[in-house]
């Protein structure tokens, strides 16, 4: 992939905003069509609804471990000078981070990408706790709670166990990494049968990993072209909250996180617009929860998903694709936290249905 004439023409910000703003595009439309939320898989897969999500979910974490792991394997890709393996990562901040995360899913009923998606195909809820998450997140980034973020992560990290990759720490090679990926992949394609999945959220699932593994390569060539060097990344949504509200409050260049952002909410809209699924959703609507729950929530994600350094996207696949030992963990812990927190939920529901059983007898 040869960036420079696009480079020369536009610079290298410009050129990371624009291949973000592509990556975005994808995934918006995508997410949308396909209803990609792991908070949604989570519940599935404690029976609160069918199959469907979880195979979805599935679908798109099996294909961005494979591919990522296949571009690795032939050497298309170079992540040993990432984030995720160049410096030491918050081990606490990635179970705290990600336990707060998956206790916020829940109360606000979708992960961050859900949100956004959802913000786009008109639900105000959705808009209200975005806008919260990226306040909270910016604060948490670059803010006043710096100081409990560096306090929580700093106790343990990779440093202490001997680095960050998964498989270094097994013992294994690349060829390992691939086998993993395919066996993630069979086991999804199991679930989906059984869900009766259709092929065309099939596909979708599959699209949102397969945007994770080109956002990786993405930026892993611009890295390589550009004169200001640059770590190769992939797609992430709490991180360019945080910063694209810093960039509001200050000067500076617009970038990958930027274009990511912009591109998603473009792609849901007009996925949402086009598919007839756009509606203008309240609070006032029946069930809906308190406003102050998904406020609570939304602060919850803010601070985990930056003290866990991603969301279920971030952390999820882009993280986990590269089988890094931090992101890992912290997607499991927000899972664990969002089971905890629907287990807790349910539980005062049926509590306060016996409670209204008993009064309704009386």
């Amino acid at each position: 992939m040869d960036l420079v004439p696009l480079i020369d023409l536009i610079g290298e910000p410009q050129t990371a905003l624009v291949g973000g703003l592509v990556l975005g595009l994808a995934f918006g439309v995508f997410a949308q069509r396909s209803r990609y939320c792991t908070r949604s898989a989570v519940l599935s897969a404690m029976g609160e609804s069918d199959l469907k999500p979880l195979a979805t979910w599935a679908a798109g974490f099996a294909a961005a471990i494979l591919a990522v792991q296949l571009l690795l394997g032939a050497d298309m890709l170079d992540v040993s000078e990432t984030r995720f393996f160049s410096t030491a990562q918050s081990l606490t901040g990635a179970l705290f981070g990600g336990l707060v995360f998956g206790i916020g899913m829940v109360l606000t009923r979708g992960c961050v990408s859900r949100l956004l998606v959802l913000g786009a195909s008109g639900n105000l809820r959705g808009m209200l706790s975005i806008a919260i998450v990226a306040i909270t997140a910016l604060a948490t980034y670059s803010g006043v709670l710096v100081p409990l973020r560096d306090s929580i992560g700093g106790v343990w990290n990779t440093a202490a166990i001997g680095g960050n990759d998964l498989l270094a720490h097994a013992g294994l090679d690349r060829w390992a990494g691939i086998a993993l990926g395919a066996v993630l992949a069979v086991i999804a394609l199991g679930v989906a049968a059984k869900a009766r999945l259709s092929f065309a959220r099939l596909v979708g699932g599959t699209m949102i990993g397969l945007t994770v593994a080109a956002g990786w390569y993405f930026t892993w060539q611009l890295s390589t072209q550009v004169f200001e060097p640059i770590q190769a990344e992939s797609l992430s949504f709490i991180r360019p909250l945080a910063t694209t509200s810093e960039l509001a409050l200050q000067s500076g260049f617009a970038g990958l996180d930027q274009g990511v952002l912009l591109g998603a909410v473009i792609g849901a809209f007009a996925a949402a617009l086009i598919s007839g699924e756009f509606r203008i959703s309240t609070f006032s609507e029946p069930g809906t929860p308190s406003i102050w729950r998904y406020a609570a929530g939304s602060v919850l994600m803010g601070f985990g998903g930056i003290l866990a350094v991603g969301c279920t996207i971030g952390a999820g696949l882009t993280g986990g694709s590269v089988l890094a030992v931090s992101s890992l963990l912290g997607l499991a812990s927000m899972i664990t936290g969002a089971a905890l927190t629907q287990l807790v939920l349910r539980s005062t529901a049926s509590r306060q249905a016996d409670t209204a059983a008993v009064m309704a007898a009386e």
